[in-house]
């Protein structure tokens, strides 16, 4: 995988507008699905009743929760992305979110991103609004497109 690097906020700038690199596969486990379902309390039955899912569920397997793919965009974003004076980031919200096509277990999924917009936020921080899709491995449809948001801090 390539990945963007740059020494500060100065060059990362440049890249206003610009789409990233492709991000590597990451493949989604029932593990994951049952740990998202613990962490969040979100046990519907689509997500981890195994038996349930074969005999009513139109895929037959288990799906990932739609926002456990909104929740994997942090990290795919910062795979992509070296920036070597960064000091810290953090989520700042989401513009947009849809969930067109559902992740069954075992999916591989991975991130087409660009970056919409670059704001200054206080004197050591930007504002970036990224433009992300999460392909999944042979599907025509993306698991999430989102226009994400976040805050990064220069030390």
């Amino acid at each position: 995988m390539d990945q963007l690097t740059c020494k500060n906020f100065d060059e990362f700038k440049a890249y206003n507008g610009k789409q990233l690199p492709l991000g590597e596969w990451v493949t989604v486990t029932q593990e994951m699905i049952n740990a998202f379902a613990d962490a969040t309390k979100d046990y519907q039955w689509v997500h981890v009743d195994l038996d349930r899912i074969k005999k009513e569920s139109p895929f037959k397997r288990p799906i990932a929760h739609g926002f456990l793919s909104v929740s994997l965009l942090s990290k795919m974003l910062m795979d992509l992305i070296d920036i070597e004076s960064l000091a810290m980031g953090v989520n700042y919200g989401l513009n947009k979110v849809r969930f067109p096509n559902p992740v069954i277990v075992d999916s591989r999924l991975r991130l087409h991103s660009s970056i919409k917009d670059i704001e200054a936020y206080t004197e050591k921080g930007l504002k970036i609004t990224w433009d992300c899709s999460v392909e999944i491995d042979g599907s025509e449809k993306p698991a999430c497109v989102a226009e994400f948001v976040s805050l990064m801090f220069e030390e």
